[in-house]
């Protein structure tokens, strides 16, 4: 179910539990309470862009994927930096990915790898920030960014709701509590994006923890619904329609609801985290501008990091990258099947990369002697489809053993620039931070030579 229910936090800083939509069916419309306040944030003067057919979906790699094992080969380098796996080559001459990825291999020519991002921050509290804020600044006490997230700078930007849908969405695996991408840091949670949790088909967000069992809960919008037809609402005002059209609307609903989807499309997709995928995939055609789904470990490894201790990588791998393969080019055959490849940019990444030079550990758990590879910010791999950019691609390289770009190096900036370029934000434009200064979108800038 969407999960409106975190601590939102006001202008102040001050925290505050509010369960948005929980209040807007059972007595207190906190969501049209929300939707006055961003209209308040609206007029006064600051950047505000309109939402158009343009969408990204995030796939998020929490715990930093490994490139020396999926897109960033060493094969003639040394065995502990070669790591146990070979590569493969792939429909486009000349593009070689590890060879657990055969699908991937099958449609090379329908993504783009970027080989050269980098940056300096090394831990998960202040990497995973980095790359989804453009900041390293981390909150100990929220378990957050300090700053405003991807999602919660599109939300602000094309203001959080358009047309009976929320501009962005965060659904799956966390870190800590929160989904990466969704943070406000410094900005009142007004911002925040709504987040998933595992019943994608409920169709609503509500907290039926306020109920006594979900009869009770259908009663209560079976209610709202016949009121809205009775036109018992009809004094309710702009910002109070909304929240109900969010609440009650077929469009909303029917994007949440995957059963309106063809079975084979399903199938395709495979069970787990393939049905948020898929959900992300409805989520955008039906106007959301930005989904971010989290991708899961999916193996030994409950997430992509792949330190000896944690586990075994090879063993990892093997678990996990079949289904990360199989979900991975069925959304990106899915989207260029529907002709949505120039609307819609898929980007799949984490936090960063894994050591050049793997090594042996005992296991926290079982106490196996593992094989891993440890934090590494100062290169890794992004893959990147659709969005209308050449495609079949590698942009920059790192030296001969993965350790850091040798040319075409990019910054997390100079992603989330491009990411905003391609929905329409000017990203150049300015926010004010908590002290009243006013700082820019994002610092770095859209990627322009794509090979």
């Amino acid at each position: 179910m969407l999960n409106l229910t975190a601590p939102f936090r006001t202008a102040t800083g001050g925290l505050q539990r509010r369960s948005i939509l929980n209040a807007g069916v059972l007595g207190g419309l906190a969501l049209s309470d929300l939707l006055r306040l961003q209209a308040q944030a609206g007029q006064a003067s600051e950047y505000r862009a309109r939402p158009t057919q343009k969408s990204v979906i995030l796939l998020w790699q929490q715990g930093g994927p490994s490139h020396h094992e999926t897109y960033d080969m060493k094969p003639d380098a040394v065995r502990d930096i070669r790591g146990p796996f070979s590569p493969i080559s792939t429909n486009v001459s000349g593009i070689e990915i590890c060879e657990l990825l055969p699908r991937h291999a099958a449609i090379a020519d329908k993504f783009t790898i970027i080989r050269s991002c980098s940056h300096n921050w090394n831990g998960h509290n202040d990497g995973v920030p980095m790359m989804v804020s453009g900041y390293p600044g981390w909150d100990e006490l929220r378990h957050e960014s300090t700053n405003p997230e991807l999602g919660a700078v599109i939300s602000r930007a094309f203001g959080q709701v358009y047309e009976g849908l929320p501009v962005a969405v965060g659904m799956g695996a966390r870190h800590y509590s929160y989904v990466p991408t969704t943070a406000t840091g410094y900005w009142p949670d007004t911002y925040r994006p709504p987040t998933v949790d595992k019943g994608l088909n409920t169709g609503v967000a509500i907290d039926v923890r306020r109920l006594d069992n979900r009869k009770q809960l259908l009663d209560q919008i079976d209610q709202l619904r016949r009121r809205i037809d009775s036109g018992t609402l009809q004094t309710a005002d702009n910002f109070q329609q909304q929240a109900f059209d969010i609440v009650t609307g077929t469009k909303a609903r029917d994007a949440f609801d995957i059963s309106l989807e063809d079975k084979r499309t399903v199938a395709r997709y495979g069970d787990g985290w393939g049905r948020q995928a898929l959900q992300a995939r409805r989520l955008v055609e039906a106007g959301v501008s930005f989904v971010t789904v989290g991708v899961p470990g999916d193996s030994e490894i409950y997430n992509w990091d792949d330190h000896a201790v944690n586990g075994d990588l090879p063993t990892a791998m093997k678990q996990r990258l079949p289904r990360y393969d199989r979900v991975v080019t069925a959304l990106i055959e899915d989207i260029h099947e529907r002709n949505l490849d120039d609307d819609v940019m898929v980007v799949v990444t984490g936090e960063f990369g894994r050591t050049p030079k793997g090594n042996y550990r005992k296991g926290n758990s079982d106490g196996k002697i593992n094989w891993g590879r440890d934090h590494w910010a100062n290169a890794m791999s992004i893959l990147v489809s659709g969005g209308g950019k050449p495609m079949g691609r590698i942009l920059g390289a790192t030296n001969s053993k993965g350790e850091h770009p040798v040319h075409g190096e990019l910054r997390p900036q100079d992603i989330h620039a491009t990411i905003y370029e391609h929905l329409g934000i000017d990203y150049k434009r300015t926010y004010n931070n908590s002290a009243g200064r006013p700082i820019h979108i994002c610092y770095g800038d859209h990627i322009t030579r794509w090979g």
